[in-house]
């Protein structure tokens, strides 16, 4: 059962049964505290979860519990809402993850009897593209490569019976994808680009991934503290992996595409270099300012790809700059928009679902900043501000200007461990982004 700090105060002061107990304890009905009540037998009669001062219980309380109760089967005691039903039985399953591919867990999380009006379906559908996400990118490079990222992607795609298409290696030059392949090149494992499509009616949604999946830095070599965790700057491609899952999981009538640029940024002989001029699928030429700025060279070309086609919506996720770190922090997902409208949505769907973004400014006046004096633009800008939107100003100019397109510019990772986010790859805006979409194709 569940108390807010004024409900437990109430039962408190009208000497309710069990009160002594939970507070001779330390309970006080903090967020996620929790207290069990035993029974004659001593055995665990009930538990007692805080809600702090929410009104409802949230996801990342109920994220808690399914790791912090002792093993066994546990049921609500009270009849919730469907959304917020939904929201406990959806916490308690993204709760349950762990990564056991190298290392078993001595742990087995325990277990929730389904709510009533819960929505069995949605919450199936996104634990699974969280766990999916997370799983893709706590995976070391060594065994995700863009070889194994491109597995991962048609495994999925045949799951749902989606068409899904690669293009490896110097055949990208051939379907005109050059800054793909330059970026890639100099690894032995060569860059493909990864084009999923699912479902025929509805409107049309193109997501976009950042499938970068080791990242030296190239010739402008990062420091070794920098290269620790850049198995994760695949994190936009898991990303839109997760939300994809979601989404055909979940049955959704739209027109779903993926496309992933999947390359390692590595250093040899023909690696690319800082001052090489550089095409692009959409003709304009780009100066390479850094090396290290690769990440908005390979999704230029899937963007300009993506453009191509039409859609209704583009959606594109990259583990992209260091600056919406700085700015946002490692939670928060920076998120621009050239549409005020989606923007809008956007940030209402991520309120609504507790998966929140903040929507920073495709400020115009910076993109002289991407100037060059030999190229329609550099990768880089001149100066050490607005590295953020610097970058997306520079991914705009790759969409055509009439489709709606919002760029998730996110950490994917958690540096430490909370209830319901273990250390390591996350999800996030991706709730978000499936709400959204959600009401898209139900309107």
């Amino acid at each position: 059962m569940f108390f807010t700090k004024t409900q437990f105060q109430k039962q408190l002061n009208d000497g309710a049964k069990g009160t002594s107990w939970m507070t001779a304890n330390g309970f006080k009905a903090g967020e996620g505290a929790t207290c069990a009540l035993p029974d004659q037998d001593g055995g665990v009669k009930a538990v007692v979860v805080g809600l702090g001062d929410q009104d409802v219980p949230g996801i990342w309380i109920a994220a808690g519990l399914s790791q912090n109760l002792p093993e066994g089967a546990y049921y609500l005691e009270e009849d919730l809402s469907a959304d917020a039903a939904t929201q406990v039985a959806l916490g308690w399953a993204i709760g349950t993850y762990q990564f056991t591919r190298y290392k078993k867990s001595n742990k087995t999380p325990a277990s929730l009897v389904w709510p009533k009006s819960a929505d069995q379906t949605q919450v199936y559908a996104l634990a699974s593209g969280v766990h999916l996400t997370r799983d893709l990118i706590n995976t070391p490079s060594n065994d995700m490569g863009p070889e194994e990222l491109a597995t991962a992607a048609s495994q999925l795609a045949g799951e749902y019976e989606a068409d899904c298409n690669v293009i490896v290696g110097e055949k990208l030059l051939e379907a005109n994808y050059p800054a793909i392949y330059e970026v890639g090149k100099a690894s032995v494992r060569a860059p493909r680009l990864i084009d999923f499509r699912w479902g025929d009616t509805g409107p049309k949604i193109t997501l976009v991934g950042k499938g970068v999946c080791f990242d030296t830095g190239g010739l402008d070599l990062k420091s070794a503290a920098g290269m620790l965790l850049m198995k994760k700057d695949m994190g936009g491609a898991a990303h839109v992996l997760g939300i994809a899952a979601a989404i055909m999981q979940s049955n959704l009538s739209c027109q779903l595409r993926v496309l992933i640029p999947a390359v390692e940024n590595s250093v040899s002989g023909n690696a690319f270099r800082p001052s090489d001029i550089i095409k692009t699928r959409k003709g304009l030429t780009v100066e390479i300012g850094n090396t290290d700025a690769e990440g908005r060279l390979v999704l230029c070309d899937a963007l300009a790809e993506a453009s191509r086609a039409k859609p209704d919506l583009i959606i594109d996720f990259a583990t992209l700059t260091g600056a919406a770190r700085v700015a946002l922090g490692t939670d928060l997902p920076a998120m621009f928009c050239n549409d005020d409208d989606v923007a809008e949505k956007l940030r209402h769907h991520s309120v609504e679902t507790g998966d929140e973004v903040w929507r920073m400014p495709l400020h115009q006046p910076y993109r002289k900043m991407l100037d060059s004096k030999i190229a329609d633009l550099n990768n880089i800008s001149g100066g050490p501000y607005a590295g953020a939107i610097t970058a997306a100003l520079y991914l705009q100019e790759f969409v055509e200007k009439d489709i709606p397109w919002a760029h998730f510019d996110v950490m994917a990772y958690n540096n430490s461990s909370s209830p319901g986010k273990p250390e390591g790859g996350e999800a996030l805006g991706l709730r978000a982004v499936y709400s959204m979409v959600k009401e898209m194709v139900e309107k």
